[in-house]
């Protein structure tokens, strides 16, 4: 699928560029010799490739670097020349080269790898263990759409909740109910009220909250709180837009009816309302039934309001 420009993407092109002249230079990679090494980045990369595999052809490093031959040739008879690889005749082909590195390349390869080690580990280790998530789930944004294109499909994960996740939830509830349906302030309190409560009385036990990401990103919420004996409440189940589509919504409830069984349970039930079509599906696909309506001027405006139940 073709994307047309419009009227930001010159913006966008040169927000890649500076990223790209930024991160060039972070790495060394305008160094005459990369990781103060007596190698350029591209010899670099073909002893990469030669140390990933035993042996290997012109032809193959060719199209593994997508790099012109007779640049190769001349790369390749320079480490010869240092006693890096040797090469011999294939013998299922006598017009190829069979190329390996030898002892010296090994050992030129592998004092370069370390270096690499440590270059990328200094970027790194001034971050916290959550920032370094961040950073590696961008890189792995960046790589899987350009490889792939806009289709690519991103990479979901649920964990429990954590420290900071919170305020994801609370802000995430002011801000999108009140661009998709006009809803006030009140329902950020409400919010912040329900996990403030949470976090004050959080039984392990009986309880637990669901954060969704999509490629490092925080993306949906659910709870599972207690409501009484043997009832369980389910809360707050949320899902950016962007991560609309890939069943992360019925994901996170049949991760709390699954929990609320386990844990004993004899129901669960949850409040909702009709305006929210795509979570009143994922309720009834997954076994709730409709048991009580209301209209309430909570959040600004008359809202057919729902009460949904689920025998477990």
């Amino acid at each position: 699928m073709s994307i047309v420009p419009d009227s930001g993407f010159e913006q966008r092109v040169g927000a890649v560029r500076r990223f790209a002249r930024f991160y060039t230079r972070r790495i060394g990679l305008l160094d005459e010799g990369l990781l103060e090494s007596p190698f350029s980045l591209t010899q670099a990369r073909v002893l990469y490739e030669l140390a990933q595999q035993r042996e290997s052809t012109a032809t193959a490093l060719v199209a593994a670097l997508s790099i012109d031959h007779g640049y190769l040739s001349r790369i390749l008879r320079a480490f010869e020349e240092r006693d890096l690889i040797a090469r011999r005749r294939s013998k299922d082909d006598g017009r190829q080269a069979v190329i390996s590195l030898t002892t010296r390349g090994h050992k030129a390869f592998a004092s370069l790898d370390h270096r690499s080690q440590r270059e990328t580990g200094g970027l790194l280790k001034h971050l916290d263990e959550a920032a370094q998530a961040r950073v590696v789930a961008a890189m792995e944004t960046i790589e899987q759409l350009i490889e792939a294109g806009a289709t690519a499909q991103p990479h979901c994960t649920i964990r429990s909740h954590r420290p900071g996740d919170m305020g994801w939830v609370v802000q995430r509830h002011g801000t999108l109910y009140a661009s998709e349906y006009g809803w006030g302030t009140h329902i950020e309190a409400i919010t912040a009220e329900i996990v403030g409560s949470f976090l004050k009385n959080f039984d392990a036990a009986c309880e637990h909250c669901w954060i969704a990401e999509m490629d490092g990103e925080i993306v949906g919420s659910v709870f599972l709180v207690k409501e009484s004996e043997g009832v369980a409440r389910l809360r707050l189940l949320i899902v950016d837009p962007k991560a609309r589509g890939l069943g992360l919504g019925r994901e996170l409830v049949e991760r709390c009816i699954a929990f609320a069984r386990e844990a004993g349970y004899r129901k669960i039930t949850l409040w909702t309302h009709g305006i929210l079509t795509a979570a009143r599906a994922i309720y009834q696909k997954t076994g709730f039934r409709l048991v009580r309506q209301w209209v309430h001027e909570d959040f600004g405006k008359p809202e057919p309001s729902e009460t949904w139940e689920l025998t477990l």
